[in-house]
């Protein structure tokens, strides 16, 4: 029997299921998503998948244990977010995202906001701009991690308003939730994972880093809007480690193809305000490379990237 089976065949699964690390703690909306594609998938490879919450080093921690322990399958894939491109530039890795990974689909991207407890002082981003310039340093913001594309987004906000802020990482949404419901920060920059807290008025939206408003929240601003010429949507996809056979990869390519067809799929993600946004390998692959080198730039010009 094939390793995955084609298909047409895919009715029935083999026992062996397929680790997909979902480099995030569960519940998010990396989590939820990632779990609605991943159901698909197992139905088209008639593979189960198994998911691995596998959540630490901004989103790395999971794909540098794939990279580090898994053979090239197609047993474990992980989810592979930008700042696996990034944060070889800030510190020293264990991997190298232009060796260590096999680039299979390109998936998506998020919806970033940044928002504040409802009962603090704080009704607009620009107000958060002013007290942060009178007051260097005092604004805390929390994000799923250094190097992530909220920690880049805040520190690029705050180099073109000419101002200091202070990042408090965390492992994931639900522990930025905590923070700044409890006001241990002053603002979370994060996805969509706030949504419930947003929509049921215990959190303040002050803005989007999405190209248009959100139809979900058409009164909250852009950085756009408020003066800032940024978007920020933090592409992934889903890869495994290097030198996985290329027709193993082509059919996990047209499975997570086809979970990004599939109705409820879209829904998921519409919940979560993002949108299927496929490249398959040869593209993906291309398009992270070029990335890399983007986001390399970026750090350097932040003055963020590892001296020496």
């Amino acid at each position: 029997m094939p390793l995955y089976l084609p298909v047409a065949r895919a009715q029935t699964y083999p026992s062996k299921p397929i680790t997909f690390i979902v480099p995030w703690p569960a519940g998010g909306s990396s989590d939820i998503t990632l779990r609605a594609m991943a159901e698909v998938a197992a139905k088209v490879l008639g593979q189960p998948f198994q998911i691995d919450n596998k959540g630490g080093a901004a989103g790395t921690l999971g794909p540098a244990t794939m990279a580090a322990t898994a053979k090239p399958d197609g047993y474990t894939l992980a989810q592979l977010s930008i700042s696996v491109f990034r944060l070889p530039v800030m510190q020293k890795t264990a991997f190298d995202p232009m060796k260590d990974f096999t680039y299979i689909s390109h998936l998506s991207g998020y919806t970033f906001g940044v928002t504040t407890a409802a009962d603090q002082p704080y009704k607009t981003f620009q107000e958060v701009i002013e007290f942060a310039k009178a007051n260097p340093g005092k604004v805390t913001y929390g994000t799923p991690g250094a190097g992530t594309s909220l920690h880049i987004g805040m520190e690029r906000i705050a180099a073109q308003a000419g101002i200091k802020w202070t990042q408090v990482p965390f492992k994931g949404g639900a522990e930025t939730n905590a923070a700044v419901l409890g006001k241990h920060t002053t603002l979370q920059a994060d996805s969509t994972g706030w949504k419930a807290l947003v929509d049921g008025g215990q959190l303040r939206l002050l803005c989007l880093w999405t190209e248009k408003r959100s139809k979900n929240w058409p009164d909250a601003p852009t950085l756009k809007d408020l003066g800032f010429d940024m978007v920020f949507d933090s592409p992934f996809g889903v890869g495994g480690p290097k030198n996985m056979d290329p027709a193993l990869v082509k059919k996990i390519d047209e499975a997570f193809k086809i979970a990004l067809e599939d109705k409820a799929v879209i829904a998921t993600l519409e919940k979560y305000d993002m949108v299927p946004r496929y490249m398959p390998t040869a593209e993906y692959d291309k398009f992270a490379r070029q990335l890399y080198l983007d986001e390399k730039a970026v750090i350097e010009k932040l003055g963020l990237a590892a001296k020496g």
